[in-house]
């Protein structure tokens, strides 16, 4: 039991001479635990951690008479106002959800020392039996406070939330503090141990070592008659740089051997990552000895464009790190690469300098974004192609150029492009969603006709060009979240650059293998610098975020400040989960828009007569206030690349292939369609939605290029559901459909919702007070089997309505059907939609 008592959790540096040491249970003896650092430095000093430091770590802390205060630091948390938002512990204890606005378990101000706190006392037996109980903070409005991963005492759910712990064996004197006489070296790993017990734990660097960074401009610098190679790898000992000239083994590559810079002593707040960097915690310092530096450099006197090269880096061992010194490294900052896993090409930005600057990126508010793969675009394109142009970007910028480009015709003005930063397939034909990136700057090289010549560069630019030209934005899918194999970012520093649990496995929240530690800083200004470059090299007009929540809403946050510094109006779109949680309610105080999973979820059900009016006014509203605190805050749709598609899911047929639809199955997409152009926000579409596109009911197609590629046989198939797409989206781009578009919300008193009892029906008007003009719209819809009366008031049957569309097509001056007047007592057939402009 004595040894068991001894026994070491982990062990960190937070700074480069000062670490915390974890037990598994509190040191309850009188002398200090007999710990040191195998083959290394003694500790100046080996202390308990301060009781305050403890407190505001794990949310609580244990008197010495049995007391326990829960407590909440409010220097942690800025996003409170004491002025109104009452806070209350909750946990596993008290029920969670019934301890809210319980005044039994309402935190109350204090100081501590000089800080503000909120606290909560009580006896600490009954909340320590049993042993484990979890806890949070919590707003009188449901609003949980986060816990951060890394507390000492948190524990993380199946779900992926952090909560606190309490534990009566954990009180503070389980956490020691040593400090070393000099900054301890990088390149070296080390254990903590106890004297004679050859139990330890091997110390990982943390606190400072994430924030480290440089300023330094990386990758292969080409400079009038000389090239400069740099690489940030800090706790390298050894960088090597092979270079050479053809890629055909005609002899040696040239090998250099690069040297670690010697910066600025303190260089933590200065410079470019200032602005996005978090603030030093109170008494830590910024500076940061010699032996820290994390930046390699060569320099050689020649321009190198168009040469080949790799690193190979060699450093620690032990279960935080991955150095391999004979694996071929591909420069995360290389701007092309041969293939996957490299070698990168040397490039001189002056010889691919992007000509067509013109184009101005549209207001979000007038967003129709069209979702699409570039080889489904091409595989069937209704041109002229040679084999190696269709699975590229050259045949695709043909295709936009041609008189039928299909998405030009449809009208939408955005085409967001799944990833094309270089991906990990093995060849060239092997079809892949391209969800699997290796680098952030280069273009992939499978999309390339000559990828041994950086053509990729030019191809890509020229198809940014000939969108631009279409007028259509040009948005990308980028995969920041994770890297695919080789993942070059391992073997530079995998513990920097990748996140991992306290015995070094990689977390896999993103379902891939594993997931980056974004948060490091380098790894923030990596992503950040791969955007810009995009932008400034290429016209991107901006950014759709995978799995986002793996970044994490302070990284987000940090990337939209810098982002939005270097080009103001670039779109910044989120998918806001991973299979850890959600954090769309978190972006809203962003600027940010999300990809709204609710609103997809419920056009499904919602078409076939299921949902409610309610939810169905709150979509159409534009999600106002949790998720979108302006409306092109939600990107609203119906179908993406990762599920089947839309006719799969909502068809009648019982084997979910809706290949060929029944009539039913093409009049509710039109119900669907009508209802996503109707609605606040951004909506976005997937290519082939308008033509009843089918997967033949496969859920997860992403090496199945035979089934994503678009069939445009079947636009001619199902003419008036691809007419019906492409008039909704006319409407909403013309002047009439100006109230649909709004930057802001609008006035309290715009929207007016006519409700039909006990049924999804609805009518909703829209500028009901004419706070923006005389015009207005009424939308009315019944999904359901059964035909509904609507019971509208007085003022707005009396509006000189005519009717614009249908479910079945939008009205034209020559042709005006069977036009549905309004009536105070408004009939809606089953299964029908109608817009109304006054």
């Amino acid at each position: 039991m004595q040894h068991r008592t001894r026994k070491i959790v982990q062990a960190f540096l937070e700074t480069p001479s000062t670490g915390t040491i974890e037990l598994v249970r509190d040191w309850r003896a009188r002398e200090k635990p007999d710990l040191h650092i195998e083959d290394g430095p003694a500790f100046s000093s080996l202390e308990l951690i301060p009781d305050i430091e403890f407190a505001r770590g794990c949310g609580h802390f244990i008197g010495p008479r049995g007391q326990l205060y829960f407590i909440l630091f409010l220097d942690d948390h800025p996003e409170l106002d004491t002025s109104t938002d009452r806070l209350f512990v909750a946990g596993d204890f008290n029920g969670w959800q019934s301890a809210v606005n319980n005044p039994s378990w309402e935190l109350y101000p204090a100081c501590l020392g000089e800080h503000s706190v909120m606290i909560w006392s009580g006896d600490a037996d009954p909340l320590l039996n049993p042993s484990g109980n979890r806890f949070k903070f919590v707003t009188q409005e449901h609003k949980w406070l986060n816990v951060p991963a890394s507390s000492w005492n948190g524990v993380r759910d199946h779900e992926g939330n952090v909560n606190h712990r309490l534990d009566g064996e954990r009180t503070g004197h389980h956490l020691y503090r040593f400090q070393l006489p000099a900054a301890i070296d990088l390149s070296r790993s080390w254990r903590i141990a106890w004297e004679k017990e050859g139990e330890g734990a091997h110390l990982r660097p943390a606190g400072t070592f994430f924030n480290l960074h440089s300023d330094l401009s990386l990758g292969a610098i080409v400079r009038h008659d000389e090239t400069i190679f740099r690489i940030f790898a800090p706790r390298a000992s050894k960088v090597e740089l092979f270079i050479c000239d053809k890629l055909a083994p005609a002899g040696e590559p040239h090998r250099y051997q690069l040297t670690r810079r010697a910066e600025p002593v303190d260089r933590l707040r200065e410079g470019f990552l200032s602005s996005i960097l978090p603030a030093p915690k109170p008494g830590r310092t910024s500076h940061i000895p010699s032996n820290w530096q994390g930046v390699w450099e060569v320099t050689l006197d020649q321009n190198l464009h168009g040469w080949f090269y790799w690193y190979q880096i060699d450093g620690p061992q032990g279960p935080f790190s991955l150095f391999n010194k004979h694996h071929h490294i591909l420069d995360p900052y290389a701007q092309a690469a041969v293939g996957p896993k490299g070698p990168g090409i040397v490039i001189d930005p002056l010889r691919n300098v992007r000509q067509q600057k013109t184009f101005k990126t549209p207001d979000w508010q007038d967003l129709i974004i069209a979702e699409a793969h570039l080889r489904d675009l091409t595989a069937n394109a209704p041109i002229d192609l040679t084999p190696e142009e269709r699975r590229g970007f050259t045949g695709l910028r043909k295709y936009v150029e041609s008189p039928d480009f299909y998405l030009h015709r449809l009208g939408v003005n955005c085409v967001e492009l799944q990833p094309i930063h270089e991906y990990d397939s093995p060849t060239r034909e092997e079809y892949a969603w391209g969800y699997m990136p290796v680098s952030w700057f280069a273009p992939a090289s499978h999309f390339s006709l000559a990828p041994e010549k950086a053509s990729g560069i030019r191809e890509f630019q020229e198809l940014v060009a000939a969108f631009h030209k279409r007028d259509m934005a040009v948005v990308l899918d980028v995969v920041f979240n994770h890297q695919g194999e080789p993942a070059h970012l391992m073997f530079i520093d995998r513990h920097y650059y990748f996140e991992a649990d306290n015995q070094g496995h990689l977390t896999n929240w993103s379902g891939c293998g594993n997931d980056t530690r974004a948060a490091s800083a380098m790894a923030c200004r990596l992503i950040i610098d791969s955007c810009i470059h995009m932008m400034d090299t290429y016209g991107v007009d901006g950014f759709r975020f995978d799995l986002a929540e793996l970044l994490g809403a302070d990284v987000l946050r940090r990337i939209e400040r810098a982002l939005k510094g270097h080009k103001r109006d670039v779109i910044l779109i989120a998918e806001p989960w991973s299979f850890r949680g959600h954090i769309a309610g978190e972006l809203a105080d962003t600027g940010w828009s999300s990809w709204n999973d609710g609103y997809r979820n419920f056009a499904r059900d919602y078409v076939r007569g299921g949902g409610n009016s309610a939810q169905a006014e709150y979509l159409l509203k534009g999600s106002p206030w949790y998720f979108a605190r302006w409306p092109a805050q939600t990107v609203n749709y119906c179908e993406s690349h990762d599920d089947r598609s839309w006719i799969d899911m909502i068809t009648e047929h019982g084997h979910g292939s809706g290949f060929h639809p029944t009539s039913s199955d093409r009049l509710r997409t039109h119900l669907m369609a009508a209802t996503l152009f109707a609605s606040l926000g951004i909506p976005m579409i997937s290519a082939g939605q308008d033509f009843l596109r089918s997967k033949h009911g496969v859920n997860n197609t992403y090496l199945r290029g035979d089934l994503n590629a678009l069939d445009y046989n079947r636009i001619h198939r199902y003419p008036g559901t691809h007419a019906y797409f492409a008039e909704w989206i006319a409407f909403r781009l013309s002047p009439r459909g100006q109230l649909l578009r709004q930057w802001s919300m609008p006035s309290e008193g715009f929207f007016r919702a006519f409700h039909i009892p006990d049924s999804p029906a609805l009518v909703l008007l829209y500028n009901a007070d004419g706070s923006q003009g005389p015009t207005r719209l009424l939308f009315a819809i019944n999904a359901t089997g059964t035909d509904q009366v609507a019971h509208l008031d007085d003022n707005t049957a009396l509006f000189n309505w005519h009717q614009v569309a249908d479910q079945e097509r939008f009205y034209t001056d020559h042709f005006r059907g069977m036009v549905r007047h309004v009536t105070q007592q408004l009939p809606l057939p089953a299964m029908s939609c109608a817009l109304w402009q006054c």
